[in-house]
């Protein structure tokens, strides 16, 4: 079978081309480039080793279109935004396809750790789980997707670049921004647009001291120091007033989370459905719940309170290993 691969040049890309060309499949790699000539040369060097042809094809006005854009927008805003979760329907897995339809490849893979099976979106191993990340992907994007690291860890995966001499085994994860390469998200959004100033923090009503500015705080966030010696953390931020309230540790806990904009990636359910629900990409917190779904949302209802639920960040349903879909926290 003919598959895309989404090839970064690192660890995880090369050793999944090298499984899937062990297991029979013509691999065409595809390198989506946002302007850094020494990863594009470092992936092209790779390529040439494991012995894929290899299309460069530059991304950078769709991802500031899709990503960076809304990325500034939601941070102004008082949300905290996950940016892979906004690139990979919209750029990442949009290129796969477009690329693997003008070469006429069946499917297209990646490195993520998750699985798919059936037209299912499951879960992968849960040292490395990657499923939270891939919530916003359509049914037709996961029906052509596979992953061929769904069943293994981190470890077991540097340990078969070994096994096969690559020189990616040792080399050192990417990026959790792509388009942030020192990680100065502050700086870099400094830089993108005019930012709120100082304003309040607020505790139960009263101003307790001032803040920097909303963008750089996130819910659930603590606040330094102390406050008539208790910790105080992030609960809301208001960025029509410019002001951060401010709470104990066990007021962060929310039973019921609402969710806009929510994608399906099975069948919308006509009435209430029972699910387990992950609020941020996190191992530990995925209680059950009862989600009913909504216009375009869906409100869900947690048999254990959840910590600070954060706007724009993603609640993910889960059905035991499978990915119901996913949607912004409100």
């Amino acid at each position: 079978m003919k598959i895309v691969l989404g090839f970064s040049g690192g660890v995880d890309s090369s050793v999944s081309a090298v499984l899937l060309k062990r297991a029979g499949h013509e691999v065409h790699g595809l390198y989506l480039d946002i302007a850094g000539e020494a990863a594009r040369e470092s992936a092209i060097s790779t390529a040439e080793q494991i012995s894929i042809p290899l299309e460069v094809r530059n991304i950078s006005e769709e991802l500031e279109q899709h990503v960076c854009r809304p990325f500034v927008n939601a941070y102004l805003s008082g949300e905290t935004p996950n940016p892979c979760i906004l690139c990979n329907p919209a750029v990442k897995f949009k290129n796969l396809l477009d690329h693997a339809d003008r070469i006429g490849a069946e499917c297209v893979a990646t490195g993520h750790y998750a699985r798919t099976e059936n037209g299912m979106l499951l879960k992968g191993r849960p040292a490395n789980d990657q499923s939270y990340m891939l919530c916003r992907l359509t049914k037709e994007q996961v029906a052509r997707t596979i992953f061929p690291l769904g069943s293994f860890e981190k470890a077991e995966v540097r340990k078969l670049a070994e096994d096969m001499k690559l020189s990616t085994a040792h080399k050192p994860d990417s990026m959790e921004i792509c388009f942030i390469p020192d990680k100065d998200y502050i700086s870099w959004l400094r830089s993108r647009a005019e930012v709120p100033g100082e304003g309040d923090f607020v505790f139960h009503g009263e101003v307790v001291g001032r803040h920097e500015g909303i963008y750089r705080y996130t819910v659930g966030q603590r606040r330094p120091g102390l406050y008539q010696e208790r910790k105080l953390y992030i609960s809301k931020i208001h960025a029509d007033t410019n002001q951060i309230e401010l709470a104990l540790w066990e007021e962060l806990f929310q039973s019921e989370v609402h969710a806009r904009d929510f994608n399906w990636i099975c069948t919308r359910p006509d009435g209430d459905i029972r699910a387990q629900v992950r609020c941020r990409h996190t191992k530990w917190e995925m209680p059950f719940c009862t989600v009913t779904p909504e216009d375009s949302g869906v409100n869900i209802l947690c048999d254990t309170p959840v910590r600070a639920p954060a706007a724009g960040q993603s609640a993910v349903l889960y059905a035991g290993d499978r990915v119901l879909g996913g949607g912004f926290i409100d």
